[in-house]
């Protein structure tokens, strides 16, 4: 049973730094085409993908919140603006939630260390206090995680090397992340709205 066990855990420590390391390479690829730096570029990219637009939007809103870029802001707006209120809400959710998930699986394997290099160290010692009561720890994390304002990429990494059971995180999220992006989506949405109206009336 122990060598099961053991055998499990490599693989699941395999699969772990493989995605990661697609993931990095998703992001040297990104980056060098500026998909992850420029707007302009990003939707050329998407609008050469026609079909598979949808999937690769979730797919680099995904790779934004393993290795953090840009500001979540700016992949929900876009994701707006690209694809509507209702569609872009769906597709930054679908996102952001499957990165917030292989964010913690890799801080998981990777341990402590590794996730005082991704978070900095000012972040962690900041909040590394919850982590030793578990459950102050989740109902921390379940609040922030709600608020729009929040540092999530770094909190789920953190959330990976805590007590937390991966339901559990996954719980979170699923209902913690939906309020939080339609606000934020709607909000985003009126404002451009706004602006678009405003300059048109001009």
């Amino acid at each position: 049973m122990d060598k099961i066990n053991t055998l499990l855990c490599e693989k699941k420590k395999i699969i772990c730094i493989a995605t990661f390391i697609i993931t990095i390479i998703s992001v040297i690829i990104g980056y060098r085409y500026g998909i992850f730096t420029d707007e302009a570029k990003m939707q050329t990219f998407l609008e050469k993908a026609g079909l598979f637009a949808p999937l690769l939007f979730i797919a680099i809103q995904a790779v934004q919140v393993v290795i953090p870029i840009l500001p979540g802001s700016i992949g929900c707006a876009f994701g707006i603006l690209f694809f509507g209120a209702v569609k872009g809400f769906i597709y930054n959710y679908i996102g952001i939630c499957t990165g917030s998930v292989l964010a913690f699986l890799i801080a998981r394997v990777c341990g402590r260390d590794f996730v005082i290099q991704m978070t900095g160290s000012k972040f962690f010692q900041k909040y590394s206090r919850f982590l030793i009561e578990e459950n102050k720890f989740e109902k921390l994390f379940a609040l922030l995680i709600f608020l729009p304002i929040a540092p999530d990429d770094f909190l789920c990494y953190l959330a990976g090397v805590s007590k937390i059971s991966i339901k559990k995180f996954v719980a979170i999220i699923l209902l913690g992340k939906p309020a939080a992006l339609f606000l934020y989506s709607m909000g985003l949405y009126k404002v451009f709205e706004v602006g678009l109206s405003f300059i048109g009336g001009q």
